[in-house]
Protein backbone atom coordinates (compact mmCIF):
# COMPACT_ATOMS: atom_id res chain seq x y z
CA UNK A 1 0.00 0.00 0.00
CA UNK A 2 1.30 3.66 -0.96
CA UNK A 3 1.30 6.25 1.21
CA UNK A 4 -1.96 8.33 -1.23
CA UNK A 5 -3.51 4.78 -0.31
CA UNK A 6 -2.75 4.60 2.92
CA UNK A 7 -4.63 7.84 3.52
CA UNK A 8 -7.90 6.94 1.93
CA UNK A 9 -7.68 3.74 4.10
CA UNK A 10 -7.35 6.26 7.37
CA UNK A 11 -10.09 8.28 6.22
CA UNK A 12 -12.41 5.16 5.69
CA UNK A 13 -11.90 4.36 9.08
CA UNK A 14 -12.28 7.74 10.15
CA UNK A 15 -15.27 7.97 8.14
CA UNK A 16 -16.60 4.58 9.23
CA UNK A 17 -16.51 5.45 13.12
CA UNK A 18 -18.55 8.84 12.93
CA UNK A 19 -21.11 6.68 10.92
CA UNK A 20 -21.52 3.74 13.19
CA UNK A 21 -21.99 6.78 16.34
CA UNK A 22 -24.18 9.11 14.28
CA UNK A 23 -26.80 8.72 16.55
CA UNK A 24 -24.81 10.44 19.47
CA UNK A 25 -25.33 13.90 18.50
CA UNK A 26 -22.46 14.85 20.62
CA UNK A 27 -20.31 12.58 19.42
CA UNK A 28 -21.58 12.92 15.63
CA UNK A 29 -21.04 16.70 16.12
CA UNK A 30 -17.53 16.29 17.13
CA UNK A 31 -16.42 13.56 14.70
CA UNK A 32 -17.61 15.72 11.39
CA UNK A 33 -15.68 18.36 12.98
CA UNK A 34 -12.65 16.29 13.29
CA UNK A 35 -12.91 14.09 10.11
CA UNK A 36 -13.21 17.77 8.46
CA UNK A 37 -10.51 18.96 9.82
CA UNK A 38 -7.99 15.65 8.94
CA UNK A 39 -9.46 15.36 5.53
CA UNK A 40 -9.03 18.66 4.81
CA UNK A 41 -5.18 18.45 6.24
CA UNK A 42 -4.40 15.92 3.57
CA UNK A 43 -2.66 18.30 0.86
CA UNK A 44 -1.27 14.85 -0.68
CA UNK A 45 -4.89 13.72 -2.16
CA UNK A 46 -6.61 17.18 -3.18
CA UNK A 47 -10.09 14.98 -3.87
CA UNK A 48 -10.30 14.69 0.12
CA UNK A 49 -9.72 18.33 0.62
CA UNK A 50 -12.76 18.58 -1.86
CA UNK A 51 -14.82 15.91 0.26
CA UNK A 52 -14.26 17.89 3.38
CA UNK A 53 -15.97 21.08 2.46
CA UNK A 54 -18.82 18.98 2.09
CA UNK A 55 -18.32 18.45 5.86
CA UNK A 56 -20.39 20.75 8.22
CA UNK A 57 -22.13 19.90 11.52
CA UNK A 58 -25.25 20.26 10.68
CA UNK A 59 -25.70 17.65 7.95
CA UNK A 60 -28.26 15.18 7.23
CA UNK A 61 -26.50 11.17 7.29
CA UNK A 62 -28.00 11.33 3.17
CA UNK A 63 -25.32 14.17 2.90
CA UNK A 64 -22.66 12.80 5.00
CA UNK A 65 -23.44 9.38 2.95
CA UNK A 66 -22.22 11.59 -0.17
CA UNK A 67 -18.86 11.79 1.28
CA UNK A 68 -18.45 8.52 2.48
CA UNK A 69 -19.44 6.39 -0.76
CA UNK A 70 -16.90 7.95 -2.79
CA UNK A 71 -14.10 7.27 -0.46
CA UNK A 72 -15.05 3.33 -0.02
CA UNK A 73 -15.05 3.21 -3.70
CA UNK A 74 -11.81 4.38 -4.27
CA UNK A 75 -10.55 2.18 -1.63
CA UNK A 76 -12.22 -0.71 -2.98
CA UNK A 77 -10.34 0.39 -6.30
CA UNK A 78 -6.92 -0.16 -4.55
CA UNK A 79 -7.60 -3.06 -2.88
CA UNK A 80 -6.72 -5.17 -5.48
CA UNK A 81 -4.11 -4.29 -8.19
CA UNK A 82 -1.19 -6.97 -8.46
CA UNK A 83 -1.27 -10.37 -10.32
CA UNK A 84 0.43 -11.91 -7.61
CA UNK A 85 -3.12 -11.52 -5.51
CA UNK A 86 -4.87 -13.12 -7.81
CA UNK A 87 -2.23 -16.18 -8.46
CA UNK A 88 -3.14 -16.91 -4.75
CA UNK A 89 -6.33 -18.31 -6.49
CA UNK A 90 -4.60 -21.29 -8.42
CA UNK A 91 -4.59 -25.15 -7.41
CA UNK A 92 -1.05 -25.30 -6.16
CA UNK A 93 -0.19 -28.10 -8.22
CA UNK A 94 -0.90 -26.06 -11.91
CA UNK A 95 1.89 -25.70 -13.95
CA UNK A 96 1.62 -22.18 -15.32
CA UNK A 97 2.28 -24.00 -19.17
CA UNK A 98 -1.03 -25.95 -18.25
CA UNK A 99 -3.38 -22.85 -18.35
CA UNK A 100 -2.69 -21.78 -22.03
CA UNK A 101 -4.54 -22.47 -24.78
CA UNK A 102 -3.87 -21.66 -28.55
CA UNK A 103 -6.31 -19.18 -29.00
CA UNK A 104 -5.55 -15.89 -29.95
CA UNK A 105 -8.26 -12.65 -29.28
CA UNK A 106 -8.29 -9.99 -32.00
CA UNK A 107 -10.15 -6.75 -30.99
CA UNK A 108 -10.93 -4.32 -34.00
CA UNK A 109 -11.43 -0.75 -32.72
CA UNK A 110 -12.92 -1.27 -29.79
CA UNK A 111 -13.70 2.30 -27.58
CA UNK A 112 -13.84 1.40 -23.95
CA UNK A 113 -10.73 0.98 -22.01
CA UNK A 114 -12.99 -0.36 -19.33
CA UNK A 115 -13.92 -3.16 -21.63
CA UNK A 116 -10.22 -3.93 -23.08
CA UNK A 117 -9.21 -4.51 -19.08
CA UNK A 118 -12.01 -6.66 -18.94
CA UNK A 119 -11.41 -8.96 -21.81
CA UNK A 120 -7.85 -9.36 -20.71
CA UNK A 121 -9.05 -10.18 -17.32
CA UNK A 122 -11.26 -12.97 -18.52
CA UNK A 123 -8.51 -13.73 -21.59
CA UNK A 124 -6.18 -14.90 -18.40
CA UNK A 125 -8.81 -16.35 -16.44
CA UNK A 126 -9.69 -19.07 -19.66
CA UNK A 127 -5.65 -19.22 -20.82
CA UNK A 128 -5.94 -17.10 -24.07
CA UNK A 129 -2.41 -17.00 -25.63
CA UNK A 130 -2.04 -13.76 -26.55
CA UNK A 131 -4.09 -10.55 -27.61
CA UNK A 132 -4.06 -8.59 -30.77
CA UNK A 133 -5.35 -4.63 -30.41
CA UNK A 134 -6.31 -3.47 -33.57
CA UNK A 135 -7.30 0.03 -35.18
CA UNK A 136 -7.90 2.70 -31.92
CA UNK A 137 -8.13 0.11 -29.48
CA UNK A 138 -6.81 1.23 -25.92
CA UNK A 139 -3.17 -0.44 -24.85
CA UNK A 140 -2.50 -1.69 -21.77
CA UNK A 141 -0.10 0.97 -21.43
CA UNK A 142 -3.19 3.29 -20.65
CA UNK A 143 -4.38 3.23 -17.00
CA UNK A 144 -7.99 2.87 -17.14
CA UNK A 145 -6.80 -0.20 -19.37
CA UNK A 146 -4.77 -1.68 -16.41
CA UNK A 147 -7.38 -0.76 -13.70
CA UNK A 148 -9.65 -2.72 -14.76
CA UNK A 149 -7.07 -5.97 -15.93
CA UNK A 150 -5.92 -6.04 -12.81
CA UNK A 151 -2.35 -7.08 -13.34
CA UNK A 152 -3.37 -9.62 -16.59
CA UNK A 153 -2.21 -7.26 -18.54
CA UNK A 154 1.65 -8.36 -17.49
CA UNK A 155 0.50 -12.10 -18.00
CA UNK A 156 -1.13 -12.65 -21.07
CA UNK A 157 0.64 -11.57 -24.33
CA UNK A 158 -0.43 -8.86 -26.61
CA UNK A 159 0.74 -6.84 -29.71
CA UNK A 160 -0.82 -3.71 -31.24
CA UNK A 161 -1.92 -4.33 -35.12
CA UNK A 162 -2.88 -1.19 -37.18
CA UNK A 163 -5.33 -3.18 -39.53
CA UNK A 164 -7.23 -5.77 -38.46
CA UNK A 165 -7.46 -7.54 -42.39
CA UNK A 166 -3.57 -7.64 -42.39
CA UNK A 167 -3.71 -8.86 -38.76
CA UNK A 168 -5.80 -11.51 -40.32
CA UNK A 169 -4.12 -12.54 -43.14
CA UNK A 170 -0.71 -13.00 -40.99
CA UNK A 171 -2.90 -15.41 -38.72
CA UNK A 172 -4.38 -17.27 -41.78
CA UNK A 173 -0.70 -17.51 -43.09
CA UNK A 174 0.10 -19.31 -40.18
CA UNK A 175 -2.24 -21.66 -40.10
CA UNK A 176 -4.57 -20.43 -37.83
CA UNK A 177 -8.20 -20.42 -38.14
CA UNK A 178 -9.94 -17.61 -38.35
CA UNK A 179 -13.56 -17.16 -35.91
CA UNK A 180 -15.78 -13.64 -36.12
CA UNK A 181 -18.06 -13.54 -33.40
CA UNK A 182 -20.59 -11.32 -34.85
CA UNK A 183 -25.10 -11.28 -35.01
CA UNK A 184 -25.29 -12.28 -38.91
CA UNK A 185 -27.80 -14.51 -40.04
CA UNK A 186 -25.06 -17.06 -41.61
CA UNK A 187 -23.24 -17.21 -38.22
CA UNK A 188 -22.65 -20.82 -36.89
CA UNK A 189 -24.33 -21.80 -33.12
CA UNK A 190 -21.40 -21.04 -30.92
CA UNK A 191 -22.67 -23.93 -29.29
CA UNK A 192 -22.01 -26.01 -32.20
CA UNK A 193 -19.16 -25.05 -33.81
CA UNK A 194 -16.83 -27.47 -34.20
CA UNK A 195 -13.53 -25.53 -32.82
CA UNK A 196 -10.27 -26.00 -34.83
CA UNK A 197 -6.89 -25.05 -33.00
CA UNK A 198 -5.10 -23.10 -33.09
CA UNK A 199 -7.22 -20.66 -33.80
CA UNK A 200 -8.26 -16.89 -33.46
CA UNK A 201 -11.65 -15.56 -32.19
CA UNK A 202 -12.37 -11.86 -33.77
CA UNK A 203 -14.26 -8.87 -31.69
CA UNK A 204 -15.09 -5.81 -32.96
CA UNK A 205 -16.44 -2.46 -32.09
CA UNK A 206 -19.26 -2.10 -28.98
CA UNK A 207 -21.73 -0.48 -31.61
CA UNK A 208 -21.20 -1.36 -34.88
CA UNK A 209 -19.69 -4.83 -34.78
CA UNK A 210 -17.35 -5.66 -37.20
CA UNK A 211 -18.14 -4.74 -40.71
CA UNK A 212 -18.13 -7.06 -43.70
CA UNK A 213 -14.89 -7.34 -45.33
CA UNK A 214 -13.36 -8.00 -41.84
CA UNK A 215 -15.62 -10.66 -41.64
CA UNK A 216 -15.03 -11.85 -45.37
CA UNK A 217 -11.61 -12.66 -44.33
CA UNK A 218 -12.36 -15.11 -41.62
CA UNK A 219 -12.63 -18.83 -41.92
CA UNK A 220 -16.10 -19.17 -40.15
CA UNK A 221 -18.22 -17.05 -37.89
CA UNK A 222 -19.98 -17.82 -34.83
CA UNK A 223 -22.89 -16.31 -32.77
CA UNK A 224 -24.02 -16.60 -29.07
CA UNK A 225 -27.63 -17.44 -29.46
CA UNK A 226 -29.63 -14.79 -27.30
CA UNK A 227 -33.79 -14.86 -26.29
CA UNK A 228 -34.39 -11.70 -25.29
CA UNK A 229 -35.39 -8.76 -27.49
CA UNK A 230 -31.79 -7.32 -27.88
CA UNK A 231 -29.86 -9.85 -30.25
CA UNK A 232 -26.38 -9.18 -28.56
CA UNK A 233 -24.29 -9.14 -25.32
CA UNK A 234 -21.99 -6.25 -24.20
CA UNK A 235 -18.20 -7.01 -25.80
CA UNK A 236 -16.49 -8.38 -22.41
CA UNK A 237 -19.47 -10.84 -21.40
CA UNK A 238 -19.93 -11.94 -25.11
CA UNK A 239 -15.90 -12.54 -25.22
CA UNK A 240 -16.29 -14.52 -21.95
CA UNK A 241 -19.13 -16.72 -23.23
CA UNK A 242 -17.17 -17.37 -26.45
CA UNK A 243 -13.67 -17.84 -24.43
CA UNK A 244 -15.40 -20.98 -21.89
CA UNK A 245 -16.85 -22.83 -25.09
CA UNK A 246 -13.51 -22.21 -26.72
CA UNK A 247 -11.96 -23.98 -23.51
CA UNK A 248 -14.28 -26.59 -22.83
CA UNK A 249 -13.98 -27.57 -26.54
CA UNK A 250 -9.86 -27.41 -26.34
CA UNK A 251 -10.00 -29.56 -22.21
Amino acid sequence: MNAKQKIWQDALTRLRALDAAWADEAQRHAGILDCKDWMAAQEAVPRLAALARQMTPGMSRCQFWCVLVPVEREVSRCKVTDIDILDHDLPPDAPAAAQVMPVTVVLDCIRSAFNVGGIFRSAECFGVAEIILCGYTPLPTQTQVARVALGTERSVAWRHAEDIRQAIASLKAQGIRCYALETVANATDIGATAWQFPCALILGNERFGLDAETVAACDAIVRIPCFGRKNSLNVVSAFTVAAYEARRKFG
